[in-house]
């Protein structure tokens, strides 16, 4: 499958999948590649996918797009590793499924899958156990010279912290220490586990070559935690079938993995020379081993400050989208004559699924929703904000609520989503006090009688949660609301809240709250989430969790 990587700007290293036969590029958020840099237009650009070709078209952008540095006009087929610029952000274009990297020395890599050969002699001259230090020969390299090279290292990445400055000032230090090298690459472990070509560096900087990786060496390394010095790469038996080494004659070759902490293996660093008469020695590998032990701590740490930036990323995000979240629920309750509310709402992360609204109908009654997505956490918040605009959209349509709810559910169900949401909704006329409830899969509203009576209303015409099967016709009951009477609604966040010893909260011990209470919503909504919060003590909530409570006033 064809796809872009982002090499630079706010999303640099991430994939976007070609998977559609067309992809919009550009700063406008429905965009399939979201490119939030200002000088970015709307719909800049997009891309076609059509019987494995891939091509680009500028969509009239103010600042053009650009394919290898040249300005595009009309549709331009993409080659594999073509070069894309939108503005000042660069995409590496691959039609294919190959671990590729573009980076800023001028130069790409690519891994390629050689075949292994375990058979015949090898040339590999020594190897070092990183873990240990331990080799086959004792090393003769003085520690003057280790220390020298620990601190060239040291001083070079001690005031950089992201990876696109400490990767090539590695390279560029061993290119310092190794004045053979010819090359160098760095490699690490992605997301997915899998080993992708992160920096490299030529000799010759104004080379467009490609260096290709092979995984057959970089295996063996991770693998083992062991450095390689191989003295004739080109004819070591070991790697005979190695694409990667065939092609470009490598004379001498060293290879090191890279450990974290842990003595986990994330990545490797290779250096080679093409000139026979400047092979590695036994005591350039130590040197390596040494310079890259260093080297390692350095990477991983910009690994993890990258980490913590993505989280605060993200966070920042969630914040937004909380705020965002917000906005679609009511901030204080309807002002209805005869009436009283409570409402409490809170997220298990910081965006969640649950939903409550009041929403004015025609005539002057008032729809009181109560909702649960299932699941919580992003997708379940965009599904709620999907559901806060289609539930106003199907009661100003239809005036009876079980049709405005049954339009509703085929709305969702268009959707084709692998999620349902639970709903429920009491409509309440002021004027007749005429209480009208739909149930779609939802807990039953807890009904308070003026003679104490406490009964789950409307349970007999609940129907199937929205979402699930489009051909549902739902039913309404109604009742009258007698002064005094009220109703609770709630998700079962609350009446599944579980503590330590996973005992759930429960229905039961709600109604307890209910009839233990003076009546009144607001005694009602905070005796039951002062409840809750006693059971779960010190758990964390797990759930969403909404409550309304409605009452008509008593002396009304």
């Amino acid at each position: 499958m064809p796809f872009l990587v982002a090499t630079n700007g706010p999303q640099a290293n991430r994939r976007y999948e070609l998977d559609q036969t067309e992809c919009i590029l550009g700063r406008h958020p429905d965009c399939d590649v979201l490119i939030d840099v200002g000088a970015v237009s709307r719909y800049h650009c997009k891309i076609t996918v059509e019987n494995d070709v891939c091509a680009i078209e500028d969509l009239n952008s103010r600042n053009g797009t650009f394919v290898n540095d040249v300005v595009t006009e009309g549709r331009h087929v993409l080659e594999h590793g073509a070069r894309v610029r939108v503005c000042d952000v660069v995409f590496a274009f691959f039609q294919h499924e190959e671990e590729s990297s573009t980076d800023d020395s001028g130069s790409r890599a690519v891994m390629v899958d050689d075949d292994s050969s375990d058979t015949g002699s090898s040339t590999i001259m020594s190897k070092l156990d990183v873990r240990s230090g331990v080799t086959g020969p004792m090393l003769a390299t003085s520690p003057d010279v280790k220390l020298r090279i620990l601190i060239t290292i040291t001083q070079s990445l001690s005031k950089r912290v992201s990876l696109d400055s400490v990767l090539p000032q590695v390279l560029e230090s061993l290119f310092q220490i190794f004045v053979q090298a010819d090359r160098g690459f760095i490699g690490l472990i992605n997301d997915q586990g899998v080993l992708v070509p992160r920096w490299t560096k030529l000799r010759r900087e104004d080379s467009d070559e490609t260096i290709r990786i092979s995984r057959t060496i970089a295996s063996q390394v991770m693998d083992a935690k062991e450095a390689i010095l191989s003295a004739d790469a080109a004819s070591d038996a070991r790697f005979e079938t190695s694409e990667s080494i065939a092609d470009f004659r490598i004379r001498s070759m060293m290879c090191v993995p890279l450990l974290d902490n842990d003595g986990n293996a994330f990545g490797m660093l290779q250096i080679d020379t093409l000139d026979q008469r400047q092979r590695f020695t036994d005591e350039d590998l130590e040197l390596l081993v040494s310079a890259a032990g260093q080297a390692a701590i350095a990477i991983d740490n910009a690994r993890l400050h990258e980490e913590q930036l993505r989280q605060r990323g993200l966070e920042r995000d969630l914040e937004l989208a909380r705020d965002v979240q917000k906005a679609f629920l009511p901030n204080r309750p309807p002002d209805v004559d005869g009436y009283e509310f409570f409402s409490y709402y809170n997220a298990a992360n910081q965006i969640g699924g649950d939903y409550y609204d009041y929403i004015w109908l025609p005539n002057g009654r008032l729809a009181v929703i109560v909702a649960d997505v299932v699941g919580h956490g992003v997708a379940a918040a965009m599904l709620m904000a999907k559901l806060s605009a289609e539930a106003r959209y199907c009661l100003a349509s239809e005036s009876h609520p079980a049709t405005a709810t049954t339009l509703l559910n085929r709305r969702l169900c268009q959707l084709n989503l692998d999620r349902f949401v639970t709903f429920v909704m009491v409509v309440i006329d002021p004027q007749t006090h005429a209480a009208t409830i739909v149930n779609a899969g939802h807990m039953s509203p807890e009904y308070l009688r003026s003679n104490g009576e406490l009964e789950e209303t409307g349970k007999a015409d609940s129907g199937l949660p929205l979402g699930i099967a489009d051909m549902i016709e739902y039913q309404q009951t109604e009742i009258s609301l007698a002064p005094g009477e009220s109703m609770t609604l709630y998700t079962d966040g609350i009446s599944e809240a579980a503590n330590a010893a996973r005992k759930q909260y429960t229905i039961p011990r709600i109604r307890e709250m209910i009839l233990a209470s003076d009546g009144s919503p607001s005694d009602i909504g905070k005796s039951i989430v002062a409840d809750v919060r006693d059971h779960l003590g010190d758990c964390m909530q797990d759930d969403d969790m909404c409550l309304v409570v409605l009452r008509r006033s008593p002396s009304n």
